[in-house]
Parts: C-alpha cells; sequence; structure tokens
C-alpha cells in the first residue's frame, strides 16, 4: 500500500508541475489578449507583482490589475513567449512552489518594434485547487529596438523601454564577480 500512496504522490506532484508550467504559459496569452478578466484568474487575491529595477511594484489583485492596465496603455500588438520553466516544491506545504522562467517578448511599445528577453522569479499557491501567482518578480535580460539588438545586445544598458539607457537586470554574473545564490537553488533536483 505505500508503494501506491508513493506512486499516487509523485503522479500529484507531476500534475501539480504540468499545470504549473501550463501557468507561465497561460501569462503571455492574458498579457497578449490583454484579458482584465484572465489576469484576476491567475493571481491569487493577495499577490504581489515587482520588477527588478524597482519601475513598478502592486499588492493584491485590484494593484497588479491597474498595473498591466497601465502597461497595456504604452504597448501596441505583444507576443509572449515561455522557454525553459523549473519548478520547486515546498516540502512543508504541498501547496506552494517555486519556480524560474525564461521567456521572451516581441512589443511594440510606443510605436517602435522590440524585443525583451524576460526571467520570471516566482511564488505560485494552490486556491480552490488552481495553481496561481502568489507573488512575480520581472527581471529583463535586454528590452530594446529590433534595430539596436545587432550592435548592442552586450551593453549592460540594454533596457530601452523607457526612452533611456538603463542597466539590464539579468544575468548579473556576467557584469560582476557576484554568483548568484538564488539560481543555485535551483540546481538540485526535487
Amino acid at each position: 500500500m505505500s508503494e501506491l500512496r508513493s506512486l499516487d504522490a509523485r503522479v500529484g506532484r507531476l500534475e501539480d508541475r504540468l499545470a504549473i508550467q501550463e501557468l507561465g504559459v497561460l501569462y503571455g496569452f492574458v498579457m497578449d489578449e490583454r484579458d482584465e478578466e484572465g489576469i484576476r484568474e491567475i493571481f491569487c487575491d493577495d499577490a504581489t507583482l515587482r520588477s527588478e529595477d524597482g519601475v513598478f511594484g502592486a499588492n493584491g489583485i485590484e494593484e497588479i490589475v491597474t498595473t498591466y492596465l497601465g502597461r497595456f496603455a504604452a504597448l501596441g500588438p505583444t507576443n509572449h513567449f515561455s522557454h525553459g520553466h523549473v519548478v520547486r516544491f515546498d516540502g512543508s506545504d504541498p501547496d506552494r512552489a517555486t519556480g524560474l522562467l525564461a521567456g521572451h517578448a516581441e512589443v511594440d511599445r510606443n510605436g517602435v518594434a522590440m524585443q525583451v528577453a524576460l526571467r520570471y522569479k516566482d511564488v505560485y499557491r494552490r486556491v480552490a485547487g488552481r495553481w496561481r501567482f502568489a507573488d512575480r518578480k520581472m527581471g529583463y535580460m535586454y528590452y530594446m529596438p529590433f534595430a539596436e539588438l545587432a550592435t548592442d545586445l552586450g551593453d549592460r544598458n540594454s533596457v530601452r523601454a523607457y526612452g533611456d539607457h538603463r542597466p539590464s537586470d539579468w544575468p548579473e554574473v556576467l557584469y560582476s564577480d557576484q554568483g548568484n545564490a538564488f539560481l543555485k537553488d535551483y540546481r538540485r533536483a526535487d
């Protein structure tokens, strides 16, 4: 019987991992469709949303929705892509997990075609049987016009979304002697 429980627990963990990874993909569709109701469905009511560069921070679903609606106002069409997604479960709480998600987006920002390399540091929580974002922290390796990618991709100041040249958020190890302790926690397997 213990083998069956172990197998059931392992299958349950696989189902949870898949649901969380689908949440990461669904986020891109919600953003691209400007789906306000979708934002409310993928974030917890008490969730937080932050950016590495400190440009925005929102606490609770109403502030999160307001933040996204403001961002949408500066954007034309967008196309988000999810890439690798690492999920880790909290051994003490079956309804909590953390994750790292890599992605990129093609965006029209204030009439300029741009590409963005995104990194998300997430906390997920299961609410009423569905996994949602409890905290999402976004970082940008670059956010620049397509015309500048060929010449400026490695530039430390590769965030150009706000009309100036700001430092990129990722990966810090390229610009310092410091390692990334946060990432080291994700190298281990569950």
